[in-house]
């Protein structure tokens, strides 16, 4: 069964992404050395609009997550999650090999902030981005416009790390983590690692995934799961009863001997209750028994886009 989470109070101001960081590519081969790395159409990223990407290692399972934008004619930004920067940046940076392209972790020297709700278009002034995945100047930064979560409007600011926190309310890391798990788009972290192909966490349907463009580690696997219908799994929101933790695996009552699937990411909301995007296998979305997490019992509830019919 599915449910419609109930309304939440007004959630809005600015919080630091302590839990993200950021690899800066420059060089005038920078986009062209990650177009032939990452899932998404690199070659044409251009300023003033930021893309979702996924790194895949030669399985095709998924090593790193990644919001990147461009920021001038030679550099391109990276946000990802902090505790997988390290090992990604020294993968990465081991097939740059002729290419005139520098990669470096820019954590210490640009901040990221997440700023949510109506407040923040009075501080981005008649600047801010009104449609999703578009970049506009903010201050020596940059404001990335993410989708809206339950209607609230939410950014990913990056300024250099000395100057001011924007001048908005404080929001809790946990709110800000929450309106993450019910956006539906997925964040590669540590615990996570070579554990999906793109499409179980539906990378593609949130556009971070290219079909079109060439060869990059994995995309046979990838594109093999897209064209031969072989996906047997989808990211799915729940609901649950108790916390639960990125990599914890799921079970169903109907086969409790093996794992249904595989918390994703999971946060506490606003009212005190847990919500998650749990990786969960196709064949038991909607069948009858109990969804469990260790002591959590979890409810399917609605996505904020459609699953495809043919993969539902």
């Amino acid at each position: 069964m599915r449910l419609n989470h109930p309304a939440i109070p007004m959630m809005e101001g600015a919080v630091r992404l302590a839990d993200w960081g950021l690899i800066a590519a420059n060089g005038p081969d920078a986009k062209t050395f990650l177009h032939g790395q990452l899932t998404q159409d690199m070659a044409s990223l251009s300023p003033g609009r930021a893309r979702l990407t996924g790194y895949c290692s030669a399985k095709g399972r998924l090593q790193a997550s990644f919001i990147t934008w461009q920021t001038g004619s030679d550099e391109v930004l990276l946000a990802c999650s902090a505790d997988l920067l390290a090992p990604t940046l020294k993968r990465l940076s081991m097939f740059v090999l002729r290419a005139k392209c520098k990669l470096t972790d820019q954590s210490d020297g640009i901040a990221l902030y997440g700023l949510v709700g109506p407040v923040v278009d009075s501080f981005l002034g008649s600047s801010a981005a009104q449609e999703p995945w578009s970049v506009v100047g903010a201050g020596d930064g940059h404001a990335i416009r993410l989708p809206d979560v339950m209607g609230l409007p939410r950014w990913v600011l990056a300024q250099p790390a000395d100057a001011p926190p924007p001048a908005l309310p404080a929001l809790a890391a946990s709110d800000w983590a929450w309106l993450e798990v019910r956006s539906g788009i997925a964040r590669i972290v540590a615990a996570t690692v070579e554990q999906f192909v793109p499409q179980m966490v539906n990378l593609e349907l949130v556009g971070g995934v290219n079909f079109q463009k060439g060869c990059y580690p994995g995309q046979e696997v990838v594109a093999r799961s897209q064209y031969r219908g072989t996906l047997k799994r989808r990211l799915q929101i729940v609901d649950c009863t108790a916390p639960v933790a990125a990599g914890d695996e799921v079970f169903h009552s109907v086969d409790p001997g093996q794992p249904a699937g595989m918390v994703v990411a999971a946060a506490a909301g606003p009212d005190g209750t847990w919500s998650a995007q749990v990786e969960l296998k196709l064949a038991l979305v909607g069948v009858a028994g109990e969804l469990r997490c260790a002591d959590a019992v979890l409810t399917l509830a609605a996505l904020p886009y459609a699953i495809p019919s043919e993969a539902a």
